[in-house]
């Protein structure tokens, strides 16, 4: 039986690194042994949690400035102990969210252009926890909104603009490994260390939905699928990796669940909610695969593998509006070395039109946010407003964008060379080059003599040389002639040319040319 090839339109996308050059080099990456990507971008900048003496910090570089990263670049430096999350706000590219073991949360704005000299003051501080703080995730479509998961077993919604606490969730017994909130934000799944997972709700806390999750020692992690199923990764009782589709509504059993191999780094998953396509990127792997979901069985669907010789320390995720619509490019992720260099890897779809494809790109999560703090505490929810990729990018533009003129405007014709020239019956060129020129006779304007100009006169000067260079030149000419003569005429008289000299029988203006 012949095997059916499942027609999809990123089963050809492929990943490939930038040149060195367009990357970041020297940058002293975090040695921390806490499970995170320790990297996070958006349109405007990438930032990388760094080691620091005497405290926490981490880097934040426009994306322009690739190359070398010197030693004494400008750090935001604020946390009294290492960074171990941060998150850029998806409704300011210029706002981004600190954790630390230092058990606060600070937020920090930073300049367009970057910071020039070292940040440590913060515009908020968000202190609650009573030990460190591995994650900080923000709502997806209400403004201010942050969530943040402590050691303490303990998760806090906030308020940022007031720096107050909407609602805490205690329903943990150990600490809690991944926080992942739904497309419109009025769920959280949780997974724990007691292999657990959990469908929360997050203005009140209460669990909606719980249930086994990956029978394995190690970290799990769970993320929301747009359409409301959880996608999860973790390791199963013989230490092999696996991945799992699961019902939010029903976490007893997994849709599905595959095993992956036998590595021992965690996997974080990268999930494209437009695409429905998943990356997925373990720590301290050289190779990135990606998956495609779909609402049917079998649910995962394997599109290819992208294999280096470096292990990853750390990845970051580019958001659509920071891609390259262009070239055709649906994903961009910046993995951290540990010889201190930041990849940046672009994965595209090879398309031969140049054209925009709609197809590739359909509407994204726009910057603008939906509901503002107050209304989703008060039981409000919305979805992320969107926007075309189109309208944000400056690129080729399809057929259907150029702009048609109404049947009642004259379709214009284009022209190539010069305009508005009628034709009329051809004229005898004047022999004169001291004529001058007259404009096209109307019947609105009366015919008027132009005056010569400088111009005029000094191209009929240089007419008048080249007149006399020619005149001169033909004289020559006919000196040459005469000469040619005289010596065939003697020539026949057998006499040689020193005695056609001594007799002076050519006279001597013949002789000089």
């Amino acid at each position: 039986m012949a095997r059916v090839v499942r027609n999809s339109k990123f089963r050809h996308v492929f990943g490939q690194a930038s040149k060195k050059s367009d990357c970041y080099d020297n940058i002293r990456i975090t040695k921390s042994a806490w499970d995170s990507t320790f990297c996070s971008v958006n349109p405007k900048f990438v930032a990388i949690i760094t080691e620091s003496a005497g405290g926490g910090a981490f880097l934040v570089l426009p994306l322009d400035k690739v190359g070398r990263i010197d030693r004494d670049v400008p750090l935001v430096s604020g946390h009294k102990a290492a960074v171990l999350d941060i998150a850029w706000c998806p409704h300011n590219d210029n706002v981004i969210a600190s954790g630390s073991e230092d058990c606060s949360v600070k937020i920090w704005e930073i300049p367009d252009g970057g910071i020039t000299q070292t940040l440590t003051q913060s515009s908020v501080d968000l202190v609650a926890h009573q030990r460190r703080v591995g994650q900080v995730a923000w709502h997806p479509s209400a403004l201010n909104v942050l969530l943040s998961a402590g050691g303490d077993m303990k998760i806090f919604i906030w308020n940022v603009s007031k720096s107050t606490i909407l609602s805490t969730i205690d329903c943990h017994p150990e600490v809690i490994l991944s926080v992942s909130w739904n497309y419109n934000g009025s769920r959280i799944v949780t997974s724990c260390k007691d292999k657990m997972f959990r469908v929360i709700n997050p203005r009140n806390g209460d669990v909606l939905q719980s249930g086994a999750g990956h029978q394995g020692g190690k970290p799990a992690r769970a993320i929301y699928l747009r359409d409301g199923r959880i996608f999860s990764t973790g390791f199963s009782k013989m230490a092999e990796r696996q991945y799992a589709v699961w019902d939010e509504n029903n976490l007893g059993a997994p849709l599905t669940m595959d095993e992956l191999d036998s590595s021992n780094g965690i996997l974080f998953p990268f999930y494209d909610q437009d695409t429905n396509v998943i990356f997925l990127c373990g720590k301290g792997d050289s190779a990135i695969r990606y998956f495609e979901y779909t609402p049917e069985a079998p649910y995962i669907h394997f599109l290819s593998t992208y294999t280096s010789s470096d292990p990853q320390r750390g990845m970051g995720s580019m958001p659509k509006r920071g891609l390259n619509i262009a070239s055709c490019e649906i994903a961009r992720f910046y993995k951290l070395l540990n010889s201190g260099l930041c990849e940046v890897i672009s994965f595209t779809v090879p398309r031969k039109s140049e054209l925009f494809q709609d197809d590739l790109y359909p509407d994204t999560a726009a910057e603008e946010h939906s509901i503002t703090a107050d209304e989703w505490i008060q039981g409000q929810d919305a979805d992320p407003k969107l926007a075309s990729i189109r309208d944000l990018h400056s690129g080729p533009r399809s057929p259907i964008s150029v702009h048609v003129s109404s049947p009642s405007q004259p379709k214009q014709e284009v022209v190539f060379g010069k305009q508005n020239i009628t034709s009329k019956p051809s004229e005898p060129r004047p022999t004169n080059t001291n004529v001058t020129q007259q404009k096209p006779q109307t019947e609105q304007s009366p015919v008027q003599p132009i005056k010569p100009s400088p111009t005029n006169q000094t191209a009929a000067s240089s007419n008048d040389n080249l007149q006399k260079q020619l005149e001169l030149i033909l004289s020559r000419l006919d000196a040459i002639e005469r000469r040619v003569e005289a010596v065939e005429k003697l020539a026949k008289n057998n006499q040689t040319r020193e005695s056609i000299v001594e007799n002076n029988t050519i006279p001597n203006d013949d002789l000089q040319f």
